[in-house]
């Protein structure tokens, strides 16, 4: 069973911090005043602003930046700035017997999907698929689902249904399993490392992705399903995968998922708003307890609280 970390309490000191690729400093400005609208108080050191081509930064600057957030007291939860690339290069440098020993709330999606898997299973912690300051907390509403946010980071209690007007069904049934997942490149990335995703039997799969065409979703969904991992879920959730369309209009990215999940037993759902999305995104905390049904009302609900 997975450690929950302390709720982020009003008032309580949010660490930014950039372990994959560098962002825009305008955005960021507007991420760091949003988190401040919510009541809480953002803080960064100067190493979230170092540059070393597409990354933020050298491996070693972007772990230590991150793990003296960890170790610091007085801080209660911890947001990435943006995704990108480079998030993988940290895992084997940062300590997990560290982490273990102080649970927090870590929220990111895209490339900081490498990060929620290690905290996930090396951490033994839950972790939060979520807004980062770039794109989402820099947008205000826009960007980010506010409510889902703050019920799982905030409430020690389940955050129940997560209400998506836009998810459809591609395969019908009901499941409840321990929700894990992240954007596919990634999930498929990991494998054959150390540090490879490794879900629990009898999961619910939420894949996140974008701008991946038909073909592509199609090559690593069956590399999933080739390595058995799809095997172990009872429910797969897909995000809208948003500009997956292939030029011509078909193939289209549900032809490709049904093509690849032909024969899997369970609910497949099409859809969530978390991640890659083009409207505000959900936040999901990976290794609760959640529930699918896939029948006349499609519905995804959060049945156990995320912290504590």
């Amino acid at each position: 069973m997975l450690r929950k970390p302390p709720a982020l309490r009003p008032g309580a000191r949010i660490a930014i911090v950039a372990p994959a690729s560098p962002f825009a400093r305008t955005e960021f400005d507007a991420g760091v005043s949003e988190l401040r609208r919510l009541g809480f108080d953002p803080v960064y050191s100067e190493a979230v602003f170092a540059r070393d081509d597409y990354l933020a930064g050298s491996a070693e600057m972007r772990t230590r930046d991150l793990m003296q957030a960890w170790i610091d007291p007085s801080i209660g939860g911890i947001i990435a700035a943006r995704g990108g690339y480079g998030s993988m290069q940290l895992l084997p440098l940062l300590d997990a017997e560290v982490i273990r020993r102080r649970p927090k709330v870590f929220v990111g999606y895209s490339d900081n999907t490498s990060l929620l898997i290690w905290l996930m299973q090396a951490g033994g912690l839950v972790a939060f698929h979520g807004p980062m300051i770039e794109g989402r907390f820099a947008r205000g509403a826009s960007g980010y689902d506010r409510e889902s946010f703050l019920a799982c980071v905030t409430t020690p209690q389940p955050a129940g249904e997560i209400a998506d007007a836009q998810l459809e069904t591609l395969q019908s049934g009901s499941a409840r399993g321990v929700l894990v997942g992240g954007t596919l490149t990634q999930l498929v990335a990991s494998l054959g490392t150390p540090y490879a995703f490794d879900p629990p039997d009898g999961c619910v799969l939420f894949i996140d992705e974008v701008a991946e065409r038909p073909y592509r979703l199609d090559r690593m969904l069956t590399q999933l399903r080739l390595s058995g991992l799809l095997g172990r879920a009872a429910a797969i959730v897909f995000n809208s995968m948003p500009k997956c369309e292939e030029p011509g209009g078909t193939p289209t990215p549900k032809d490709a998922i049904c093509k690849a999940l032909s024969g899997f037993p369970g609910p497949i759902l099409y859809g969530l708003q978390s991640g890659h999305t083009d409207g505000p995104t959900l936040t999901l905390p990976f290794g609760v307890a959640v529930s699918v049904n896939a029948e006349d009302r499609p519905s995804f609900v959060i049945e156990e609280a995320a912290v504590e």
